[in-house]
């Protein structure tokens, strides 16, 4: 056997592999697909949702924001200290 022929017959496998290898390349084709599943869409219901809303709600703070511009506001001492006393008592349970 000639060196030279085995060269020849080695390239005509790697052509004939180079071409099958494309075949197989063109025929498959995959596509992406995305599912999202029902918890995801309630996700992104909620995050709308707490976009819209203000970070401050201002029907709760322009009271205390009058009060405290007016001098009017005022904290009870011994309300102060039962829920200091309270949220204490929580961390310790």
């Amino acid at each position: 056997m000639r060196i030279e022929s085995y060269t020849q017959v080695q390239q005509l496998y790697q052509t004939q592999k180079a071409r099958q290898t494309q075949k197989t390349n063109q025929a498959y084709r995959p596509s992406d697909q995305i599912s999202i599943s029902s918890f995801g869409k309630d996700m992104q219901v909620a995050k709308a949702a707490l976009a819209s809303t203000p970070d401050i709600r201002e029907d709760v703070t322009s009271k205390l924001k009058e009060q405290i511009n007016n001098g009017t506001y005022s904290v009870s001492t011994e309300s102060f200290a039962e829920k200091l006393l309270e949220k204490y008592k929580q961390g310790l349970a």
